[in-house]
């Protein structure tokens, strides 16, 4: 057993999700010590539940995720567990109209790709174990809670729920967009509750989704679809569907027997897709968006869904945590090559400008869209119905959008 006294390490990171375990993986192997204080248990690190959700990968997160050594052993355990995602449509109302976005506007043969998030945590959890084993210098320490936090000119100092102590140069909050530790920072945060929920899970149907997402602007609710392969063992068309509803009208759906709920599901997507059957269990989550003020201070700084918890209609959460780990490893690494400080305010005011230059852009543009086609008055369907006919002939702006979708920087 771990003796948790008054540990001392270069770095902590609070969270062992995707960004925390991608955060290590990156920094491993250049002589930094680290810990990872993560609340759950081991077993649910070691072996993710499936919770629903598909990530959306744009080429420059494939790469990365590539460079991190998790999209091999994704593909080695499961060939088929990357969905190609070619072309988007976006819709409004009843109407068979959509603006396409086709990946020909690109310069690749998609525009990115599906896969399950629990796959990336056990990938992320799989490769921060090997280059343990290798360099031996992560040390994770599970079942463990983040009771208090304070830093100073010479640290970081985190004490634990069961009594421990730890110190470190920086620290890293990788724990959600609600995140503990950044609020145990002090750093308030801007949140936007929709007061909405999704309901996500995987359905098979008739009807060919040709790997093109939908995005569908119903009229009281969002639907979007995201192409998966097909049914392993029936070879069925298959989804994965995202239902987004006020809150109040989600939970009777999650209790619905499987056929009652599959059959609603199809009349939800105006019999679109034919006949669908539920073909994995059914999640639900409150859609709130987060923005925090800061994302660094004095020997801190965010990661992940910690520095920008986006709404998932643009597809960018995990792509932006992503680019934030790049940001930041990249910056660590430099200065620990050139023997300068890790956690210098210099480092961290220059990691915060360039991830903030690369989400705040993005971030603002989604909540006005998001306004925008869930405002169901009469004006509002009207002016979305025109955009989107606009938008269809607009092709520089559709190429800006693809460019978007497959790069995320």
């Amino acid at each position: 057993m771990v003796n948790l006294s008054d540990m001392n390490f270069d770095i902590l990171i609070s969270g062992a999700g995707p960004a925390g375990l991608c955060l290590a993986r990156a920094l491993s192997g250049h002589g930094l010590r680290m810990a990872v204080v993560e609340q759950q248990a081991l077993a649910a690190i070691e072996q993710p539940a499936f919770d629903g959700r598909e990530i959306a990968l744009s080429q420059h997160s494939a790469q990365l995720m590539r460079t991190l050594g998790l999209w091999e052993r994704i593909e080695a355990k499961d060939p088929n567990a990357f969905s190609a995602l070619r072309d988007a449509r976006v819709l409004n109302g009843p109407s068979p109209f959509a603006m396409v976005i086709n990946h020909s506007l690109g310069t690749h043969n998609e525009l990115g790709w599906l896969v399950s998030n629990h796959l990336i945590r056990r990938a992320a959890y799989e490769a921060v174990q090997e280059s343990q084993q290798t360099h031996h210098d992560v040390t994770l320490l599970t079942g463990e809670r983040v009771a208090g936090v304070h830093t100073d000119t010479q640290g970081a100092h985190v004490s634990l729920a069961s009594g421990g102590t730890l110190h470190a140069q920086l620290l890293v909050a990788a724990d959600s967009r609600f995140s503990a530790t950044r609020r145990a920072m002090g750093i308030a945060a801007e949140m936007h509750d929709f007061g909405r929920s999704t309901l996500v899970c995987m359905m098979t149907h008739d009807a060919p989704h040709h790997h093109a997402a939908w995005e569908w602007f119903g009229y009281g609710q969002t639907l979007a679809l995201l192409p998966m392969n097909d049914d392993p063992a029936t070879g069925a068309n298959r989804s994965s569907v995202v239902l987004t509803l006020p809150s109040r009208e989600i939970d009777p759906l999650l209790v619905l027997d499987a056929e009652a709920f599959a059959h609603e599901m199809a009349r939800r997507f105006e019999q679109r897709l034919g006949c669908m059957t539920l073909a994995s269990t059914r999640h639900a989550y409150p859609l709130v968006a987060v923005y925090p003020r800061r994302m660094v201070a004095q020997r801190f700084a965010c990661v992940g869904d910690a520095a920008v918890g986006m709404h998932p209609v643009t597809a960018h959460g995990f792509n932006f945590g992503l680019l934030g780990i790049e940001a930041l490893a990249r910056s660590v690494l430099a200065a620990h090559a050139a023997n300068r400080s890790i956690g210098s305010d210099w480092l961290l005011e220059s990691y915060e400008q360039t991830h903030r230059r690369a989400t705040r852009p993005l971030y603002l543009a989604t909540q006005l869209i998001t306004r925008l086609y869930t405002d169901d008055t009469p004006p509002a369907r009207a002016l979305r119905h025109v955009a989107l006919r606009i938008g269809e002939h607009l092709v520089p702006f559709k190429r800006l959008v693809a460019a978007s979708l497959a790069d995320a920087h």
